[in-house]
């Protein structure tokens, strides 16, 4: 059930925050707390340390399931549809979002409703009914999202998944949330009962609590949540992607109008450290996301036309297509660089390609100007402020500022750093965790095995416009089109998109 979530005002960025063990709910250590005295809505986030890498073998899936079977099911109080029901008025609901390392149960409510709606948001976490009915449906739902959304309905997202997949296979990163068609056909009621017996524990849950709450609440959240198995201290499994030697490409074949094209490799910088605040002002001047003045946009899209946009990430962003600021709570041990490159018109996918490559190789062999610096410094330390606006977002990123160890708050730091970097650091930065040698590509579009052969015998890709263009873009499109990929044929592999996320 998504929450009906209304807009808070915009208050402090920082969280009051007490730094969470394992201790168990009564400790309150495991508190993440954020007061709002004059918020008349009250958000919870309880985040339990787990997430896909958890999944066992063969059950792909199944963290991702277990955590709708508790938002999105009924529970042994209520039916689903009861649910459904004593909600409605109340202009509220509940939701659980599952990443690699995070699953979240979200709720927010007005604190004239709150005796209404604790209850039904308790049952859902300590009393679910799992019942193989709600199993079917949540399964359903999870097959038609990779059998026909994913593969059908979004080649930006369908692109993004195979460059995760194919730069962390092997690992427990090494496939999407939602798992793949074999694994979740097998998922039973058996197996989401043991997920949530050995994963939803007392140990591993942290309490975030924002808004216009009481010290009542807060006690009563954690005497509830006591319920809750006690669990044991688990470590999180080792992530190892393959390294990279090359440019490996990953086609699927599909017949699409347009490329969808994604470029990423490994990176160990984490949000926190100094050098993360100074790659983060390198990529915004490269990609920003949705922001028209960064470098690739201008490149691609501006002067050339030739899709919708063109970004650049450090860290995680689901979601991308429909979310304009960074998400909360996709939180990663390792992250990985990102390009990505929107769907171009399937003639023009080699140059739109040659097009991102030549500019990111200009930059990490060159590094940023003392203007570009400047320029997107400026801009990030304004930009951050729209990061978060309302309480349940500033508590989102409370949540992370504990994985990541922050101490303090990651949006205030943001814009401190602002003041403390260096182009010196940036370009040092770039230099150390960045490179163009070794990448993987991932790439959704039709008549794959043609578009392999040009990238193997890397052959020129001239670029033809509807319109007129400047004598300058056309002696630079020559350069475009002639910029060297090194690509050996046994490094690309074309899979047929009936066949993606199938095992």
């Amino acid at each position: 059930m998504k929450a009906m979530i209304m807009c808070a005002a915009a208050g402090i960025l920082a969280a009051s925050i007490a730094i969470a063990g394992d201790q168990g709910v009564s400790d309150k250590s495991n508190l993440v707390l954020l007061p709002v005295q004059n918020d008349p809505t009250i958000s919870f986030r309880l985040w339990f340390r787990t997430g896909s890498q958890d999944d066992p073998a063969g059950k792909e899936g199944l963290a991702a399931i277990t955590a709708a079977m508790l938002t999105d099911a009924s529970t042994t109080v209520n039916s689903y549809e009861t649910i459904l029901d004593k909600l409605f008025p109340l202009a509220a609901g509940y939701d659980a979002s599952t990443s690699v390392e995070m699953t979240v149960i979200t709720g927010r409510i007005h604190k004239d409703n709150l005796a209404e709606y604790y209850p039904l948001f308790m049952d859902a976490l300590l009393r679910p009914a799992f019942k193989s009915e709600d199993l079917d449906r949540i399964k359903s739902q999870t097959l038609n999202y990779l059998e026909n959304s994913l593969r059908y309905s979004s080649d930006e997202e369908l692109g993004k998944a195979l460059l995760y997949t194919s730069v962390y296979a092997g690992t427990p990163y090494g496939h999407i949330t939602q798992g793949v068609v074999q694994a979740v056909k097998s998922i039973t009621v058996e197996d989401v009962k043991a997920f949530y017996a050995k994963h939803f524990t007392r140990r591993s849950v942290v309490i975030g609590l924002g808004g216009g709450y009481d010290e009542a609440l807060v006690n009563k959240l954690q005497g509830d949540l006591a319920q809750l198995p006690a669990g044991t201290s688990v470590a999180p499994p080792a992530i190892a992607p393959e390294v990279l030697k090359g440019v490996r490409v990953a086609m699927i074949e599909k017949d699409a109008p347009a490329t969808a094209i994604s470029i990423g490799f490994p990176i160990t910088v984490l949000r926190g450290s100094k050098e993360w605040y100074a790659l983060a002002i390198a990529t915004s001047w490269l990609g920003e996301h949705r922001n028209s003045a960064s470098h690739l946009y201008q490149v691609i899209r501006e002067k050339r036309g030739l899709n919708y946009g063109d970004y650049a990430y450090i860290e995680h962003f689901p979601n991308g297509g429909r979310l304009q600021m960074p998400p909360q709570n996709a939180c990663r041990r390792q992250q990985m660089f990102e390009i990505w490159i929107r769907p171009v018109p399937n003639e023009n996918r080699h140059f739109a390609l040659r097009a991102a490559l030549r500019e990111f190789t200009k930059l990490v062999d060159n590094g940023m100007t003392e203007d570009d610096f400047t320029l997107t410094r400026n801009f990030l330390k304004k930009y951050v402020l729209h990061y978060a606006p309302t309480t349940m977002e500033r508590l989102g990123y409370a949540l992370d500022d504990k994985f990541y160890d922050i101490q303090g708050s990651h949006l205030e730091k943001f814009r401190s750093m602002m003041d403390q970097v260096t182009l010196k650091d940036v370009n040092a930065a770039i230099k150390k965790y960045w490179q163009h040698e070794n990448l993987q590509i991932a790439v959704v579009t039709k008549d794959a095995q043609a578009f392999k052969d040009a990238l193997v015998a890397n052959t020129v890709s001239p670029i033809t416009y509807t319109t007129p263009k400047p004598k300058s873009i056309l002696t630079e499109d020559k350069e475009i089109g002639a910029f060297p990929l090194k690509v050996k044929a046994e490094n690309v592999v074309i899979i047929p998109v009936a066949a993606i996320f199938e095992r």
